[in-house]
């Protein structure tokens, strides 16, 4: 059993239309993968752009927090139906909506589950840790836009190096100093961090503009950054 994290933005273009090209390219690198290793697979999708756009004009109208993150769930749950339907009879048919529902659908079918959001003030990455813990799953792959855990923040700092290894401690450490509130969350927030730690789950990040990055994690290659404890 792996467990995969997508950032909702990768499924967005740089004119926030939606990537099909690059849905359909998961959708067959998905199957593949499952088809080649007979592995099970659950797949958590971010809200992303789309979220974050909902988001910030429904704080202007002056929604709450919660509410916030209502709309970043049920915008993660959008992204997960576009996924399913691409990756077709392979994929259970709809997300679930809490951890309770896919332990019920992970009992019932060996088909891919894909989730979206689940609780007000739970990001999808802590939602994927959950996952990854209670499937007791062999690694948690994180894939997002950039190529992995750097030094320091490579948008702001252009001698920031991309880490091959990094301890949970240090993670942690890093994650600390962001701040956090509906539609965003840093690479992966102190919840996650804390259900992996305790779990000693194997993480990997890298760059999910690449769906083959997601088989060769999977076959051992070393892509992006590995967690170790």
């Amino acid at each position: 059993m792996f467990v995969v994290k997508i950032g909702g933005s990768i499924l967005f273009d740089e004119n926030n239309q939606i990537n099909d090209k690059l849905i359909s390219k998961y959708a067959k690198t998905i199957r593949n993968v499952i088809n080649d290793t007979e592995k099970r697979c659950a797949i958590i999708v971010g809200g992303g752009k789309l979220a974050r756009k909902y988001i910030a004009l429904a704080r202007q109208y002056g929604a709450s927090e919660e509410n916030c993150d209502i709309i970043g769930i049920e915008t993660a749950k959008l992204n997960a139906r576009l996924l399913i339907a691409a990756i077709g009879e392979s994929a259970y048919e709809t997300p679930p909506n809490n951890l309770e529902e896919f332990q019920d659908f992970y009992n019932q079918s060996k088909k891919i589950i894909v989730c979206g959001g689940f609780k007000p003030g739970q990001s999808t990455n802590a939602v994927a840790a959950s996952i990854a813990e209670i499937s007791n799953a062999e690694k948690l792959i994180n894939l997002t836009n950039v190529d992995g855990v750097y030094s320091d923040d490579p948008e702001t700092n252009p001698n920031a190096k991309l880490l091959e290894k990094i301890t949970i401690a240090e993670l942690e450490e890093m994650m600390s100093k962001h701040q956090i509130k509906a539609g965003y969350y840093p690479l992966f927030d102190p919840t996650a961090i804390k259900i992996a730690k305790r779990s000693k789950i194997p993480i990997q990040f890298a760059n999910g503009n690449t769906p083959e990055n997601l088989a060769r994690i999977i076959s051992g290659e070393k892509v992006g950054t590995a967690v170790i404890f």
